[in-house]
């Protein structure tokens, strides 16, 4: 620097840093920094998409079976009810018909819209009517079927019995109004007849599991204080007066053979006091090939005319399998 002369200083927009002769004019360099979180911020977006892509996927998946459960199960039920009416009619042809469908408890399988389906009808004449049966029948009941002692039977009864009677009448071991109230309830005897079997439910004392071991033994719609032996279970006939397991059992195995070979039904020995009402209470169980299964039951009874030749009592979905598979040669 000569003397005299100063320095020129400039004064104005520095090039940015990474520019020069080595760059190319107008392209800017980010730090290694700066790369580095916009790396993490497209790894971060992009797993973001996948979790929300394979939510989406997942939904659809679940909607789906779901759609095609409904549309299975829809198959099913129709092919259920569809299985009552035929049974229905198979009851009601002539029966100079050979091959006639009779109301006496067996299993008949054919299969139908891939389907397989097992059905049969029992006469409602081997229950025991929950409204008409003597005292000492359902107390053998609650004793046999649910293995209850003497005094509960008879205290379940009682209340049974203050249930569907007209009066305010407290039997010895039964209850009224006073007792359900006093057992925080907030209703009280019908004191009216059973309307449905389900409705015992709500007698004091009863338990599910009492309900659940007598059930399928009762009707409210035989009307008749006894029992036919033809169309009763073992846990029905076991019921009855001065039946021994013995009986009941060699009699059961009798009847056995007989349906199998299409004869006439032996006689029970012991009198049991009813006689056929011809009110059906029918089951089918139609199972789809992959596995889905749809139960109706329903009580019918032939109509008096053209334009209705069944009357529907009951009409509801059951809740757990019964028969068994279908038979090898089916």
């Amino acid at each position: 620097m000569r003397r005299g002369v100063a320095p020129i200083i400039a004064f104005g927009p520095q090039p940015p840093i990474g520019t020069g002769a080595g760059s190319a004019p107008g392209r800017q360099v980010l730090p290694c920094a700066q790369r580095g979180v916009a790396l993490i911020l497209v790894l971060w977006l992009t797993v973001l998409l996948t979790v929300i892509a394979a939510g989406f996927a997942y939904s659809m998946r679940t909607e789906a079976l779901a759609a095609r459960n409904a549309v299975a199960l829809a198959q099913v039920r129709a092919l259920a009810d569809g299985a009552i009416s035929r049974v229905v009619f198979e009851l009601m042809r002539p029966r100079t018909v050979a091959e006639t469908w009779a109301f006496d408890g067996a299993v008949h399988y054919w299969e139908e819209g891939g389907a397989t389906i097992a059905a049969n009808a029992v006469d409602e004449s081997g229950k025991i009517d929950l409204n008409a049966a003597s005292d000492a029948l359902l107390k053998n009941l609650f004793q046999t079927a649910a293995g209850v002692d003497a005094d509960t039977a008879a205290r379940l009864v009682d209340a049974i019995g203050d249930w569907k009677d007209a009066d305010e009448v407290r039997r010895p071991q039964g209850a009224e109004a006073p007792e359900y109230q006093a057992a925080g309830l907030s209703y009280k005897p019908a004191n009216a007849p059973f309307e449905t079997v389900a409705e015992l439910q709500r007698v004091l004392g009863m338990t599910p599991a009492l309900y659940a071991a007598v059930a399928d033994s009762l009707t409210v719609f035989s009307r008749q204080p006894g029992v036919n032996p033809a169309y009763a279970s073992r846990t029905i006939l076991l019921a009855l007066p001065n039946a021994t397991p013995e009986v009941v059992d060699a009699y059961v195995a009798q009847r056995n053979d007989a349906l199998a070979q299409r004869l006439p039904l032996p006689v029970f020995p012991i009198a049991a006091g009813a006689a056929p009402i011809n009110v059906w209470r029918i089951r089918a169980e139609a199972t789809a090939a992959d596995g889905v299964t749809f139960i109706r039951e329903a009580v019918i009874r032939p109509g008096g005319d053209v334009l209705h030749p069944v009357t529907i009592l009951l009409w509801q979905e059951g809740d757990h399998r019964v028969f068994a598979p279908p038979p090898a040669t089916q």
